[in-house]
């Protein structure tokens, strides 16, 4: 048995929690992941994980020798990178996460230009408003939009998103055109549920320097962009979003601004990662072009 892999496979075992989806994200047999364990806990002589039928948990001495596997690997993988790097270029996949209108009109439009330069570098993207756990799901890095609450991840703000209050004709049409803060209570919201709390989000906005929040009446809630612009198309109610993902429609007509004096805060835009994820070459890489990409594309 290869020591070093065997260290890997441990280090991705603790990562996930599971035998089976370290096996997947690592192409190798499951007997192969389960022969790496047993052959690291003998040479130790020392039990690593503790395996239940939901999960497998790091003993004591797991979390021990985890940490130290972790700084170990980083290490091996920084010295080998200096010349692969240099001979060949970075190389290999990438997980990343991507909230979903930012996957599909800023990053994936702007992808060729990047496998141009990097074409040994592979990118798996999932791209979905539902909050996801890095570590349960391999992602290398994800990019979150809005106040970060997950304090386990570091984050490097690469952005600001201006926030824009908008109704449809038809919604206008039925209920009016909001004049003031004081008129929200007569008027209807689009929700859009927190995959963490399942409640609605506050609508907001910023008077004489204050955040003031009101929890609007709404006849639809959903959990995805699309569906939060598309029922706001549909003259189901106002919404709040980023500036730059309407810009077309508030210039066809197809959205009409509304109190535009009284907006949202800017939301931060982040990238995300593992304390524990070594960041490999293009890993780097990839976060330093797509905060250069937000950057470029939303000022």
């Amino acid at each position: 048995m290869d020591h070093l892999q065997a260290m890997r496979v441990f280090a991705r075992v603790a990562q996930l929690g599971s035998f089976t989806k370290a096996a997947e994200q690592m192409q190798l047999p499951r007997p192969s992941v389960s022969n790496a364990i047993q052959y690291l806990e003998e040479h130790l002589r020392v039990r690593l994980l503790q395996r239940t039928t939901r999960r497998v948990s790091l003993t004591h001495e797991g979390s021990a020798y985890y940490a130290r596997c972790v700084q170990v690997l980083a290490d091996i993988d920084d010295a080998e990178s200096l010349f692969s790097d240099a001979t060949a270029g970075p190389r290999g996949a990438i997980r990343v996460d991507l909230p979903e209108r930012l996957a599909l009109h800023t990053v994936i439009p702007a992808l060729p230009d990047f496998f141009a330069k990097y074409p040994d570098i592979r990118v798996v993207l999932s791209a979905s408003d539902r909050i996801i756990d890095l570590i349960d799901d391999g992602v290398d890095c994800a990019v979150r939009v809005g106040v970060l609450s997950d304090t386990t991840l570091v984050a490097r703000r690469i952005g600001m998103f201006e926030q824009v209050n908008c109704a449809s004709p038809l919604y206008v049409q039925r209920y009016g055109m909001p004049s003031t803060p004081d008129d929200l209570p007569q008027h209807v919201a689009v929700g859009f549920f927190s995959n963490r709390t399942g409640r609605d989000l506050d609508w907001e906005y910023e008077e004489d320097g204050e955040m003031r929040f009101v929890k609007m009446r709404s006849l639809i809630s959903v959990n995805s962009a699309h569906a939060y612009l598309g029922s706001c198309l549909a003259g189901l109610g106002m919404i709040q979003v980023p500036r730059d993902n309407i810009n077309e429609l508030l210039a066809s007509g197809q959205l009409v601004e509304v109190l535009p004096e009284w907006k949202a805060a800017p939301l931060p835009v982040s990238v995300v990662f593992p304390h524990s994820r070594h960041l490999a070459p293009r890993v780097r890489i990839f976060i330093d072009w797509v905060a250069q990409l937000i950057k470029e594309a939303h000022g």
